[in-house]
């Protein structure tokens, strides 16, 4: 074989990072070594990998080629690993998961694949969909779970559970005591969202179409907590999944606001990239989500 699997390391740790400063401090190499291992390899099939733009490196059209194949290989390569050094049955795992399921769902799902494999590390890393379905793309993260749809023809994309937005508002606001609430009242309220490109906002901004260019959106924000916490202050009206609402609902904190006119229904999705190894970690957090898709 005219190249190592250090070689292809380094290579892809350069694609992530697009400096070789960086890359060099991820895998605990001097950077003269990582760049000696970079130049090897390019230099032993007279290809060029990287443009180089500054001190950044971005992939060549051909290192884009390379790329996913790279990944696999270095994936099984990690499989192995793992089996040889304590014979676990997945290897390391990182996941995305957007803001309500991050917090509301994935945490919970994180604790029980600890608890069944035990020697497998895994991470957690929590933000909007457009952001999730990014690092999926730049194979940064394993899996991608998310509220939002999202097209690319280099990602699978693979519908998952069933879920529900519900509008909310503080028990002092004038719509709490309605049973049910038209639209025209929905134009009239103040409203607190998610930014745009989370995948609550784009499911909202679905639900009401018709009326979004009537609607007033007061306060545009990141966070779930930060949205329950200002519409509890009742600065305006809230619309977010109900799994992020049980226990303010519960304790009376929030109440929730019925709208017969408008579907709130929506799916989560699963998003991998295609071209990526279906490592023996991969294939357990997707049987782990089989179990979690009801």
């Amino acid at each position: 074989m005219r190249y190592t699997l250090r070689q292809l390391e380094v290579f892809l740790a350069i694609a992530q990072a697009g400096n070789l400063t960086r890359a060099a401090t991820e895998l605990n190499m001097s950077q003269s070594a990582a760049s000696s291992a970079l130049k090897d390899l390019e230099t032993q099939f007279d290809v060029l990998l990287f443009d180089r733009v500054g001190k950044r490196l971005q992939l060549s059209d051909r290192g884009k080629q390379l790329r996913p194949a790279a990944e696999r290989l270095m994936g099984m390569a990690d499989d192995l690993e793992q089996s040889l050094l304590n014979n676990a049955d997945a290897g390391p795992l990182n996941i995305g998961a957007t803001l309500s399921i991050g917090n509301y769902l994935a945490v919970q799902m994180v604790a029980e694949y600890m608890s069944l494999h035990p020697d497998a590390p895994i991470t957690l890393d929590v933000e909007n969909t457009e952001h999730i379905a990014e690092r999926v793309l730049n194979f940064e993260l394993d899996v991608g779970m998310i509220e939002g749809e999202f097209q690319h023809p280099h990602l699978d994309i693979k519908p998952w559970r069933s879920d529900e937005l519900t509008v909310f508002c503080s028990p002092e606001h004038e719509l709490a005591t309605s049973d049910t609430v038209t639209d025209q009242q929905l134009m009239a309220a103040s409203w607190i969202l998610r930014e745009n490109g989370s995948g609550t906002r784009q499911a909202f901004n679905r639900a009401m179409r018709g009326l979004l260019p009537e609607m007033n959106i007061a306060l545009e924000l990141q966070h779930t907590e930060a949205i329950k916490r200002a519409v509890q202050e009742n600065l305006g009206v809230g619309c977010l999944s109900l799994m992020t609402l049980e226990d303010e609902l519960q304790s009376g904190r929030l109440v929730r606001i019925q709208t017969p006119e408008r579907d709130l229904h929506r799916r989560l999705y699963l998003i991998l990239h295609k071209q990526k190894y279906q490592s023996a970690g991969i294939q357990a957090w997707m049987d782990l989500c089989q179990k979690w898709s009801s």
